[in-house]
């Protein structure tokens, strides 16, 4: 693969916030305009080749993989790698003018992988095009939206999935939603939604709170053990998640004396940040709870060849930190009250400074299909292979720890 080219994601949801997906889109380090067939065939070829495995198949699931492509891709060695029920090629307009094009759209069609047109003007949009296309892009336009209704309610009436982008706002997102729309991409998801009501810590969290601040001052075990046996929830997550595949333990854990005997506090101490996401019952967004777990494994990921295993887990912390806020519906000047967490950690989460920033700062970025991706790349001397193979195993470790 091109040591200049970089894979950059944004979350696909379906209407209840849920993610369905992801699309996948390449950024060239060297700021080129175009990308070649072979550049992007190879980009192909290793996200096949991360997220496959010869036993148990594609490693996400039933996530759907929006790409961008180009016609040359289209017979590509690398498509075929791709499993075509969780592959969806997005390729402008333009491109189904072309006879050759629109016969091997045809074929991928036939074969199952899915085809979403960008571009297209919907008012105009031929029928004919519907046999060849699984999924339409739409560009939301909140200014015209009545107008747009009447073409959703039309697209709705045929197998075509409309894919929404340029969603602003939740009240659009919500409209959205009611109109039929299939799924949307973008960043949406980092915007809080609007609420009177303040959530704050629960009862779990706060215990979950006075865990950590406990293993940080090395407290005793079975001091630990007596405020995990209060709050019996808490207990079956905590070796429902230090059980999962995602942890990757040969040996099942079956109490929290055994838990720490064979992680140790610091990594327990990582998963308790996890748990303490997770352990919301405000009705935070799905998606939020996922990134928060992908940014966490990405950036101790990207750390761990280049520091301690304690000081990689505390990228993992930093990474789940840095959604807290949003999480609990609170500022971060509040998370950050409620523990003491290691310096390195808090100037990370303030202002991605320190030693842990950057890599936080690489993390999300690629996330939010930024165009620093480079540049914190090159920064921290990690090759862009390095960071798309981190980038992939960090969706894949989420993925497992999501079905825990």
């Amino acid at each position: 693969m091109n040591e200049t080219n970089f894979i950059v994601r944004e979350p696909l949801l379906d209407p209840k916030q849920r993610v369905i997906g992801f699309q996948l889109s390449w950024q060239n380090s060297s700021q080129a305009a175009e990308f070649s067939v072979d550049d992007l065939n190879s980009l192909m070829e290793f996200v096949a080749e991360k997220l496959n495995d010869e036993n148990t198949g594609f490693l996400l699931g039933d996530s759907i993989l929006f790409m961008d492509a180009v016609p040359g891709l289209l017979k590509a060695e690398g498509l075929k790698l791709l499993p075509p029920k969780n592959t969806v090629l997005v390729l402008s307009k333009r491109d189904f003018t072309n006879p050759e094009t629109l016969e091997s759209i045809k074929e991928l069609r036939q074969l199952g992988y899915g085809i979403c047109m960008r571009g297209a003007d919907l008012s105009t949009l031929e029928r004919s095009f519907f046999s060849q296309i699984s999924h339409i892009e739409v560009q939301l336009n909140p200014a015209n939206l009545a107008s747009q209704a009447k073409v959703y309610a039309a697209l709705k009436q045929s197998s075509v999935r409309m894919v929404a982008r340029n969603v602003l706002s939740w009240q659009d997102f919500d409209a959205c939603s009611a109109l039929g729309l299939d799924s949307f991409v973008g960043k949406l998801h980092l915007t809080p939604r609007p609420s009177a009501e303040k959530k704050g810590l629960n009862t779990a969290q706060t215990t979950i709170l006075q865990l950590m601040e406990m293993i940080r001052k090395n407290a005793d075990i079975q001091q630990l053990e007596a405020v995990v046996k209060r709050d019996a929830t808490l207990a079956y997550k905590l070796l429902r998640y230090i059980n999962s595949a995602g942890f990757g333990l040969r040996t099942e854990v079956q109490s929290l004396k055994h838990a720490v005997q064979i992680l140790g506090y610091s990594p327990l101490y990582r998963w308790l940040s996890l748990l303490l996401a997770t352990a919301s019952t405000s009705g935070y967004s799905p998606v939020l709870l996922e990134t928060a777990i992908v940014r966490g494994r990405f950036a101790e990921l990207l750390g761990q060849p280049y520091m301690s295993k304690a000081e990689a887990e505390n990228l993992f912390v930093a990474g789940m930190f840095s959604l807290l806020d949003r999480l609990l519906g609170i500022s971060m000047e509040e998370v950050l009250s409620t523990i003491q967490l290691p310096e390195a950690v808090t100037e990370a989460l303030i202002s991605r400074g320190g030693a842990y920033g950057p890599y936080l700062a690489l993390a999300e970025a690629c996330e939010l299909n930024s165009m620093l991706v480079g540049s914190l790349s090159e920064s921290l001397r990690i090759k862009p292979n390095e960071v798309n193979a981190a980038h992939l195993s960090a969706l894949v470790w989420a993925k497992n720890i999501a079905a825990a």
